[in-house]
């Protein structure tokens, strides 16, 4: 608990705030009790805010029973604990293992007060078993380097026990008569994790005792690497990224290496999962060496990358589902587009464009659909919406996603980008106060 020391001395001036994923195994109740003890050694436990949440999958028929064994067990040490419940999506081709760790995560990071740590119960033979995993996978550098002991990716993430064995967790655990959770599901060797629990993990301690320590350290080494490998991606981005987009040209510049190593760090970056070594290299070399005229795409799971005028973009991945929304903007001043499409909001400007009396109380929002034409001057002729985008400088897949504003069946505004005549304010006839100015509030990833 020597780092958890060094934290409570330099968050003196507020409450070290703690925040314990509890599953109620072994590794987690073992840790509430640390915690616990630690909480009460310090000269001024109030300043350590210590709270436990236990997430509940409803995957197993035990699993209510188990989140009132968390509740009692945290109350016995005084610390409160929440229980959420949570739905694991069956998704084909996703293990059951996988799809109930991002939804576990997702809930966690969600319930995460401000300047809060969350806290598992991650040890020594964890990490030695996520390194096997990974190498199986064929995992890189960073896969390679294991579980770190503070990780900020996505949220602030400490594994205070990842020096510690399961061995010597239970041994302390049972002299103290505490009690926790069998998950017969550990048992279950169809998961990766399980069989090597049982079949390889044994065998490779049979030979070398120390083989957890050991793997532990290269995991250090690797880790180690990995920073290095990221700063070099600092230096490299600041020559080949602009605003989030990578210059094909300035790319090809680097060794092939450091060509990959900037495309991980950069589709990261953007919030996506980074693609398997087959798509990142179709990123790296088919998107480039395509026609000037095409616009390529490299789609998988986590995301897609984009080539336009020789700039690739990184995206979530494409939604096919249409937007269309009765929009009573008078009472409802933000509109939810959903698909990934983000939000549209009126503000109200004295030197907005649109007058704000000439809309009717309910407006028609959608999707293009080919072919929309709008009047931008009275008397001016009628431009398709295409075209408008094209000149603006609105990259192809986004042209398809720009949201229309209908009044009845009249195009009035193409999102925040143009206004109808029809619509627009007059300097002459239009009070101030009835002046309104529309944002489309993008999602930063598509």
């Amino acid at each position: 608990m020597q780092r958890l020391d060094e934290l409570a001395q330099k968050s003196s001036s507020k409450p070290l705030r703690l925040c314990l994923a509890l599953s109620g195994g072994l590794d987690s109740i073992a840790l509430l009790h640390l915690l616990a003890q630690w909480r009460s050694r310090q000269r001024a436990p109030r300043r350590v805010e210590l709270r436990a949440i236990h997430i509940d999958h409803q995957l197993r028929p035990a699993s209510k029973a188990w989140a009132k064994h968390c509740r009692a067990v945290a109350r016995e040490v005084g610390i409160a604990c929440t229980v959420v419940k949570v739905t694991v999506p069956k998704r084909r081709g996703e293990s059951l293992e996988a799809a109930a760790r991002e939804v576990r995560y997702a809930a966690l990071a969600a319930r995460l007060r401000s300047n809060e740590w969350l806290v598992t119960a991650h040890h020594l033979d964890d990490q030695l078993e996520t390194l096997l995993l990974q190498l199986m996978r064929g995992a890189g550098v960073a896969g390679l380097a294991g579980m770190a002991a503070i990780a900020r990716e996505s949220l602030p993430l400490w594994r205070p026990l990842l020096e510690v064995s399961r061995a010597e967790l239970s041994q302390w655990l049972q002299a103290r008569g505490g009690s926790w959770i069998e998950d017969d599901s550990n048992l279950d060797e169809r998961f990766d994790r399980n069989y090597l629990r049982h079949r390889i993990v044994p065998l490779l301690q049979a030979r070398w005792p120390a083989a957890s320590k050991t793997a532990a350290r290269s995991a250090t080494h690797l880790g180690e690497a990995r920073e290095l490998l990221q700063a070099l991606a600092d230096i490299d981005a600041a020559q080949v990224i602009e605003d989030g987009v990578v210059h094909i040209a300035a790319l090809q510049t680097l060794a092939v290496a450091r060509q990959r190593n900037l495309l991980r760090h950069w589709i990261a970056s953007q919030g996506l999962t980074i693609p398997d070594a087959i798509h990142l290299e179709r990123i790296r070399v088919e998107l480039p060496a395509a026609r000037a005229d095409a616009q390529p795409i490299v789609r998988w799971q986590g995301g897609e990358v984009r080539r336009f005028r020789q700039r690739l973009h990184a995206l979530m991945p494409s939604s096919s589902q249409p937007i269309t929304h009765r929009w009573r903007w008078r009472r409802q001043t933000v509109l939810e587009l959903g698909a990934g499409l983000g939000r549209l909001r009126w503000v109200q400007d004295a030197n907005g464009e649109i007058a704000a009396e000439r809309l009717p109380a309910v407006l028609q929002v959608s999707a293009r659909v080919g072919g929309e034409r709008i009047r931008l001057h009275a008397g001016g002729p009628n431009h398709t919406v295409k075209e408008l985008l094209r000149e603006r400088g609105v990259v192809p897949w986004e042209r398809e996603r720009v949201p229309l504003v209908f009044a009845k069946d009249t195009l009035a505004l193409v999102a925040d980008l143009f206004v109808a005549a029809s619509f627009r304010a007059n300097s002459a006839e239009d009070r101030p106060q009835q002046r309104l100015r529309l944002v489309w509030e993008r999602d930063p990833r598509h």
